[in-house]
């Protein structure tokens, strides 16, 4: 039995490496398979979200660039090019089967900002609920390095997350995770299970600073383990594996299985947990880094030592120790500036001190979430 087989929404993710001819142009007869076989897993009554790479290189290919341009915008070119190529050859494809397909383009800021994150649930929920496959792709040709995903395998994870999905899919082009680089060691072997989140599993996959790692097979185990985050569990296979979906989805066992462990968070603290970026930070006491870990309290400003970065009241920030370690994130009733006049002053001079009070917490336990 897979992680598949009783799985009823999936986020499929294809690697460039999968639709693209070696980086000149898509591969045609490639994507045609990727939509026979998510036709068949919509057969079994499955819900599937394709989450594709490729738009660069068939920009690339159209605009006549032999080699992946450096500069930003001509990338940004390339990729705006290469998009309608993209929605092109799936809307085709899919179609073929019958099957209707919708284009959505993601930043992190869409998803960092709360009306948005639940517009883009909303959307994409309601695309699944009148039969069409959503494409979705980071937005390459607006994005920056401030709000990128950074891959879309990260990309993947957290639209499982968004649309509380039961499984993610990630396609590549190695055969799974290995206890080793098998590339440098003979002895190194498939991890044919494990459970998402093992910090092992990041050390197998090469650790930060490795050459595999960077881009490679640690960055899938990464979003193995935001995705479990609202209960997904991950598989890692090879892309060119005949068949490879509708064999998971039938109960055969191929590449790395990645389980989520049990308990899920609310669909708020999952929210709080996704975002990459926060807008500033608030330095605790030991007291204060007590009151939220261990007895699950409200953070209060007579808790706060120091506050960094400019925000506005209901941004998100990130709660730090004393020891610089980072214990949570939530949503501030203050903005910065408010918070620098009341921190360390107990609840009850908010109001003396700004000359009202939004409420006696700086961050409610409700719109925070523990790291």
């Amino acid at each position: 039995m897979t992680l598949i087989q009783h799985a009823s929404r999936i986020i499929v993710k294809v690697g460039s490496s999968l639709v693209t001819n070696d980086g000149r142009g898509l591969d045609h007869a490639a994507i045609a398979r990727w939509a026979s076989q998510i036709a068949a897993l919509r057969a079994l009554g499955k819900e599937v979200v394709l989450v594709s790479s490729g738009a660069i290189a068939e920009g690339m290919l159209r605009l006549g660039f032999e080699k992946r341009p450096t500069d930003i915008h001509e990338l940004q070119a390339c990729a705006a090019v290469g998009q309608m190529g993209l929605a092109q050859i799936y809307e085709t494809s899919f179609r073929a089967h019958g099957i209707g397909t919708a284009q959505v383009l993601l930043t992190h800021a869409d998803l960092a900002d709360r009306e948005r994150y639940l517009n883009a649930r909303s959307t994409l929920t309601t695309l699944l609920r009148l039969g069409v496959v959503p494409i979705i792709n980071e937005n390459d040709t607006v994005v920056t390095d401030e709000i990128k995903f950074g891959d879309n395998d990260t990309l993947g994870a957290l639209v499982a997350n968004l649309i509380e999905a039961d499984a993610l899919v990630i396609l590549t082009d190695q055969r799974g995770l290995f206890s080793a680089d098998p590339r440098k060691d003979p002895a190194a072997h498939l991890i044919a299970e494990a459970q998402a989140g093992d910090p092992a599993l990041e050390a197998m996959a090469g650790g930060a600073g490795s050459s595999i790692g960077r881009g490679g097979m640690l960055t899938k185990v990464l979003a193995a383990r935001r995705a479990a985050r609202s209960g997904a569990s991950t598989v890692i296979a090879w892309g060119r594996e005949e068949d490879v979906l509708t064999r998971l989805a039938q109960g055969e066992a191929i590449g790395t299985q990645l389980t989520a462990p049990t308990g899920r968070l609310t669909a708020r603290r999952q929210w709080l947990v996704d975002h990459l970026h926060t807008t500033g930070e608030v330095m605790l006491d030991a007291g204060a880094v007590q009151k939220l870990v261990k007895e699950g309290k409200s953070l209060l400003p007579i808790g706060v030592t120091r506050v960094a970065g400019e925000f506005g009241r209901g941004a998100l920030i990130t709660c730090v120790g004393p020891d610089g370690v980072a214990v949570a994130r939530g949503l501030t009733n203050y903005t910065s500036i408010e918070a620098r006049r009341i921190m360390r002053q107990p609840s009850s001079k908010i109001e003396g001190i700004l000359g009202y009070m939004e409420g006696p917490e700086l961050i409610h336990r409700d719109n925070m979430v523990l790291l």
